[in-house]
């Protein structure tokens, strides 16, 4: 690719960044999807239609947006080296970012790095505030990497700490 092209992405990344407010998907997720966590990104009520749940706002900051929207890329072509490097240059950015930790949190999952998804997802936590449902998914990425790591007495009470945070 010759450098026009490339400066012509990045100006396109950046403003598509500015355009509107920025809701992402955790990485490694499919949009309406269950994420990984279990928690249901559209709630299906008895006998109605589920109602859209807004997606969270992950930042306002264009070059954020820009590093998220990436990262989503990168991981859903099988990247995720390059998601995480991603993912790190926007905490640099903003580093008490409770969702860009998450973020980080569940790619570290899934690429089989429990410790670090734990202690990561943890950070997130110290970061999310009242924001209750954060705290749950965080709690679901520690008890799925706790059932990983085989230890199931510190997973189920992980589970019980996100189903805390989600009444």
């Amino acid at each position: 690719m010759n450098r026009s092209c490339l400066l012509l992405i990045s100006a396109s990344l950046l403003l598509a960044g500015c355009a509107g407010v920025a809701t992402h998907p955790p990485v490694g997720t499919l949009p309406d999807s269950t994420p990984q966590g279990g928690m249901p990104q559209q709630p299906v009520e008895q006998g109605g239609a589920a109602e859209p749940v807004p997606k969270p706002v992950m930042s306002g900051n264009p070059a954020v947006v820009a590093l998220l929207d990436r990262a989503h890329i990168d991981s859903a072509a099988g990247q995720r080296e390059a998601a995480g490097a991603s993912l790190e240059r926007a905490l640099r950015i903003e580093p008490r970012n409770a969702w860009l930790w998450h973020e980080l949190a569940q790619l570290r999952l899934a690429q089989g790095q429990y410790a670090q998804a734990i202690t990561l997802a943890q950070k997130s936590i110290s970061f999310a505030g009242s924001e209750r449902g954060l705290r749950a998914l965080d709690w679901r990425v520690i008890g799925n990497a706790r059932v990983a790591q085989g230890n199931s007495a510190g997973a189920e009470e992980a589970f019980k700490r996100a189903a805390e945070f989600e009444k």
